[in-house]
């Protein structure tokens, strides 16, 4: 549906050049870039004014492109994951030592998401690899639902490079998250 169009096309080419994008998800709009690039993460995060210690969420279009850092986990939370995604659950996985600080933050685990919606799907397919994935807002500020709000957000802001077309999904509430390990829901 949105694979090929000039907005995902657009999109992949500023997050292999290190950009930082703006995209609707299932309930909000999120920042994303590259999340193996130092210098684009921390453009994301001095946008929304986040400290890199609280972590942000990686999201995919397929679990295949969680394989790197899946591969070491137990056959039964491997299938967990295969049967809740696509879907609005962003597991806390285990750091096997693949995903850096600062996506991780300060914790031993790393918050992964397979989108079901069509045009993140479509980007990371795009882009071929999981991106950064963290609401829209400055920190503290309610997460944008219009691509208007993350403009009038970010608009005068030269960190954030492009925002992408479409609208976010039907769902009213961001992703739960919860623990792989321990299954606790902490959102």
């Amino acid at each position: 549906m949105f694979e090929g169009t000039p907005s995902i096309r657009i999109a992949s080419a500023i997050l292999h050049q290190g950009g930082v994008i703006a995209y609707p998800t299932e309930a909000v709009w999120g920042l994303g870039c590259d999340p193996f690039n130092a210098t684009a993460v921390f453009n994301l995060l001095a946008l929304k004014k986040r400290l890199p210690q609280k972590g942000v969420i990686l999201v995919a279009a397929t679990l295949q492109q969680f394989d790197f850092i899946l591969s070491d986990l137990p056959t039964p939370q491997y299938e967990l994951l295969q049967q809740s995604w696509p879907g609005p659950i962003t597991w806390l996985v285990p750091n096997n030592g693949t995903i850096p600080y600062w996506i991780s933050g300060d914790h031993n685990s790393v918050a992964l998401r397979v989108s079901a919606h069509p045009l993140v799907n479509a980007l990371c397919r795009a882009y071929g690899g999981p991106i950064v994935s963290t609401s829209a807002n400055p920190q503290s500020k309610p997460a944008a639902k219009t691509a208007c709000k993350v403009r009038q957000y970010f608009g005068r802001d030269n960190l954030l490079d492009f925002i992408t077309a479409g609208s976010v999904g039907k769902r009213d509430r961001p992703s739960r998250i919860i623990d792989l390990a321990t299954q606790t829901v902490l959102r």
